[in-house]
């Protein structure tokens, strides 16, 4: 009977708990989600690779911002304290996690209009290669504070 009792009273501090902790209000709201692509241009290549990024690059983004697939996009340059950090950072913003889902048949008919065949597109990423160095990305949520 007392270890009954004190399963109940158990139980019943741990419900207090959840009620407490389920009307407790977040002091933020998830905000969108950014996906950013950190970029090192080979010595004296930093305005080739900008070449791109206003050409098709510019052109790809707008497609897909104009078709709601994200929200926005930036381009920021940076000043590196080493050979191992960016010079370029490449933003991309969704709307939110659920904006990945399907991402690829979304994207895939617009890529092919602005880079062409696959053989083609693959082509000048290995050109591109050529003028800059993929350094590693990052996914990020901003958290809204209220």
């Amino acid at each position: 009977m007392r270890t009954l009792s004190r399963w109940l009273m158990l139980l019943g501090l741990l419900c207090g708990m959840l009620v407490a902790w389920a009307d407790e209000e977040r002091t933020y709201t998830e905000g969108f989600v950014v996906d950013i692509g950190y970029v090192r241009t080979k010595y004296g290549m930093f305005d080739e690779y900008m070449k791109f990024l206003d050409g098709p690059y510019k052109k790809f983004m707008e497609e897909v911002k104009k078709a709601g697939i994200i929200v926005d996009y930036g381009v920021y340059q940076a000043f590196p304290h080493n050979p191992h950090e960016p010079d370029i950072i490449l933003t991309t913003v969704y709307k939110n996690w659920a904006a990945f889902d399907g991402l690829r048949d979304k994207v895939d008919p617009i890529e092919a209009k602005i880079y062409g065949s696959m053989e083609a597109a693959n082509k000048g990423a290995v050109d591109r290669e050529k003028v800059r160095e993929i350094l590693g990305g990052q996914v990020m949520q901003k958290l809204q504070l209220k």
